[in-house]
């Protein structure tokens, strides 16, 4: 069976991806054959922003000791970690999508030849009216965050995928579906034998 397409997606805070993710989630058909996986973060799970798995700082560290994560890396005082649950559904043949950490993703690609990097992208004046408005940064704080954004753009490999996510959130979540049903295993022929188009090297396990 042809393993699944790992949907590797990155945007900067404030990018609208935690609302394209619960967009998606909302409405993947059957026939797209694509799981969300849900983050481990040892951040409450009442805090707000995307729908994730809460663990103590404790119950992170005994799963990461058990091997329980295929990723997991740490960023603004939280640890995050994707579960290995998503290498039996790439197994399986469903594509899986996943919210990734721009600073972890050379590190996936060498782990997964099947992944897919997606930048979910706005332009600078509209990401600093949303953060503006969020009101959780200074000025300062929010210029430190746009030059971070334009940084990980300069170095998103040449492969990216990019989604605009600057007007109508239905329309960004149509934008990642149709990224999903032309890219994902299922848009393959029938042919059984046949091997998706991959970039990036291949597959190999790195320990956490």
């Amino acid at each position: 069976m042809i393993r699944g397409t790992l949907f590797y997606l990155v945007g900067a805070s404030g990018s609208g991806k935690d609302s394209l993710l619960e967009g998606c989630r909302k409405r993947l058909p059957a026939q797209l054959r694509c799981c969300v996986a849900h983050r481990y973060i040892t951040r409450s799970a009442d805090a707000g922003g995307e729908n994730h798995i809460h663990l103590s700082e404790s119950e992170f560290q005994l799963r990461e000791q058990l091997g329980l994560f295929v990723m997991n890396w740490y960023s603004h005082g939280y640890h995050y970690g994707i579960g290995n649950e998503i290498d039996i559904w790439l197994d399986s043949g469903a594509n899986v999508l996943v919210n990734g950490s721009r600073e972890y993703l050379s590190r996936a690609m060498t782990m997964y030849d099947e992944l897919v990097p997606v930048l979910i992208d706005v332009d600078s004046d509209t990401l600093r009216k949303r953060l503006t408005v969020r009101g959780r940064e200074t000025a300062e704080e929010i210029e430190h965050r746009l030059t971070r954004h334009q940084q990980m753009i300069a170095r998103m490999p040449e492969c990216t995928l990019r989604i605009c996510n600057e007007g109508a959130l239905e329309d960004g979540v149509q934008a990642l579906l149709d990224v999903i049903h032309k890219h994902g295993v299922h848009s393959q022929t029938s042919d059984t034998t046949a091997k998706p188009d991959r970039s990036g090297p291949n597959r190999k396990a790195l320990p956490l």
